[in-house]
């Protein structure tokens, strides 16, 4: 037996166990081919990661998930890192890949939303009404540090615009802890070294060690969109079956399961 036939009996073996075959999962509906490359945003791994694991039981096939910070991950395919299929957080990085032809154009889709969550430790009894002016700076007290993905990373951005927005940014602007990626940001305050911190709403969800605080308004930022396309580079066959399973139904159950909104 082959080593990547050892690894698929093992992913599905390790899937089957999860509960999924309780849901009526069949046996793969077509051979699998070579094994498909993803770059995909950090805060998709806990979604990505069963997905993946569908994807094996559905199709037979093996998905190998790179995650990181969209704005890391999309220099990484600049020079020539070998992925097949990139998801990002925002549509800025996925626009500056299309800009130097280095994606499929016409694979490209939103597939995902999402909203953004203030957070505390799960310990914490702070409480923040989120609005216009509101008091984060006061709260975070004289050594409190605001943890936020760096400001080239999507939900960095999203978390500066909306504080801007409300009229907040400049109070804290020294305060913030800048995080490689969002989930180091989660961690952060997750491990308490931050009293506060602004990720993605479905981050907060996974982490029993956080609780949210509120939601920022929608309109206080930029849209959060996840659009996924084929790299341009790639030559496996797997990777437009890989990415037209993100947007079936099996896909969006389970992203419907960890808090995220599927775009039709």
């Amino acid at each position: 037996m082959t080593l990547q036939s050892r690894l698929r009996r093992t992913l599905v073996g390790l899937f089957l166990a999860t509960g999924f075959a309780a849901a009526g999962l069949g046996a793969p509906a077509f051979a699998a081919g070579p094994p498909v490359t993803v770059f995909a945003a950090a805060s998709l791994k806990n979604a990505v990661d069963d997905v993946s694991a569908a994807y094996a039981v559905r199709t037979g096939g093996l998905a190998r998930v790179s995650y990181g910070a969209s704005s890391a991950l999309a220099r990484q395919i600049e020079q020539g890192a070998p992925a097949d299929v990139f998801v990002s957080a925002d549509t800025d990085w996925m626009d500056y890949l299309a800009q130097k032809k280095l994606i499929v154009d016409s694979s490209r889709r939103n597939l995902l939303t999402n909203h953004l969550a203030l957070i505390a430790p799960a310990t914490s009894q702070s409480q923040l009404k989120i609005g216009p002016g509101m008091p984060l700076a006061e709260a975070l007290g004289a050594d409190g540090r605001l943890s936020l993905a760096g400001p080239g990373v999507p939900a960095g951005k999203y978390a500066q615009a909306s504080l801007t927005t409300l009229g907040v940014w400049d109070s804290v602007k020294d305060k913030v802890a800048p995080a490689e990626n969002v989930r180091s940001a989660l961690a952060f305050v997750a491990q308490g070294e931050a009293p506060f911190g602004i990720v993605y709403d479905t981050d907060a969800k996974v982490e029993p060690k956080v609780r949210i605080v509120g939601l920022f308004p929608d309109t206080s930022h930029p849209p959060i969109l996840y659009p996924g396309a084929v790299v341009a580079a790639s030559t496996n066959p797997e990777a437009a079956r890989f990415l037209g399973f993100l947007r079936g139904h099996e896909a969006a159950a389970i992203f419907r399961k960890y808090g995220f909104i599927v775009l039709k």
